[in-house]
């Protein structure tokens, strides 16, 4: 796969993965340029995405269990029905992010900016949401139970 694709961007590589079924568990894709990457059902469980690129980015029904987001922006980024339990994404920048229906159960969610995030119907039951921005946060059907 990469020998056959050497001339292709990181971004043009994960996305081509991605549409061949290819799982990225466990990837360490740290400080990756993502923007507006396709990553529609990416299997990104386990993986290392700490300061990644993801503005604008698909990520809709993608399976980020356990990994580590921190500090990545996720600046309107559509995470859709996305699975983000016990993911890491303090200090993330997820403004305008559309979370409905996301699986973010006991998610460190520590000082992440969730301004006008829409959250609708999300899970953040025992998330860590210290020092995170909620303002302008669509919670309508969120469920909050043990939530710091």
């Amino acid at each position: 796969l990469i020998l056959e694709h050497a001339t292709k961007s990181l971004k043009e590589l994960v996305e081509y993965a991605v549409k061949q079924g290819i799982s990225l568990k466990s990837a360490n894709l740290e400080g990756a340029d993502l923007y507006c990457a396709k990553l529609y059902r990416a299997n990104l469980e386990y993986a290392n995405l700490e300061g990644a690129d993801l503005y604008c980015a698909n990520l809709v029904c993608a399976n980020l269990e356990y990994a580590n987001l921190e500090g990545a922006d996720l600046y309107y980024t559509n995470l859709v029905c996305v699975n983000l339990k016990d993911a890491n994404l303090k200090n993330a920048d997820l403004v305008g992010a559309n979370l409905e229906g996301a699986d973010l159960y006991k998610a460190n969610l520590e000082g992440a900016d969730l301004f006008f995030a829409n959250l609708k119907f999300a899970n953040l039951s025992y998330a860590n949401l210290y020092k995170a921005n909620l303002f302008g946060a669509y919670l309508d059907g969120a469920n909050l139970e043990g939530t710091i």
